[in-house]
């Protein structure tokens, strides 16, 4: 894990990096539990490599289990799949910050015809639980990437 991080500070040109996210193989628990990666996490903090440790979990367990741990959990979270939410208010709880993943349901959300903005519902859906911090989101092409940006917008000024 070290020479990961210090591999990235080096491409990235920096002397540290704001958060440093473990991504589960399923294991989250597994993971959780290794005590010579959560102290070396820590020696990188306590060095002042790493602001903010957190993991991207898979399953609700290893979600909780991080929001006790890390600084910061990354979960699937959508109007589709909402199994995560006892990890929103474990983190809410624990002060540990939120980084939702697929909120668009892997794109799926856009293809709810219900909607008049699916994109907006999703992503008011996500941001309606007071421990969500950010949603992460991938695109398609420019015109997606400039839709959510003004959802993003529109939600943070009416927030």
């Amino acid at each position: 894990i070290r020479s990961s991080v210090e591999n990235s500070l080096r491409h990235l040109n920096t002397d540290y990096l704001d958060v440093l996210l473990l991504h589960s193989n399923g294991q989250d628990l597994t993971i959780l539990n290794d005590d010579a990666l959560l102290c070396e996490l820590e020696t990188m903090k306590h060095e002042g490599l790493i602001r903010a440790t957190g993991m991207s979990s898979k399953t609700v367990e290893g979600g909780l289990l991080a929001t006790e741990l890390l600084d910061v959990v990354m979960i699937v979270y959508h109007l589709n799949d909402a199994s995560q939410a006892p990890v929103l208010d474990a983190a809410n709880e624990n002060h540990c910050g939120v980084l939702i993943k697929k909120a668009l349901a892997s794109g799926h959300a856009v293809l709810n015809q219900s909607a008049e903005d699916p994109v907006a519902q999703s992503c008011g859906f996500a941001f309606a639980h007071p421990a969500v911090d950010a949603i992460v989101t991938g695109t398609l092409n420019p015109q997606h990437l400039y839709h959510n940006a003004k959802v993003a917008e529109t939600l943070v000024a009416t927030s």
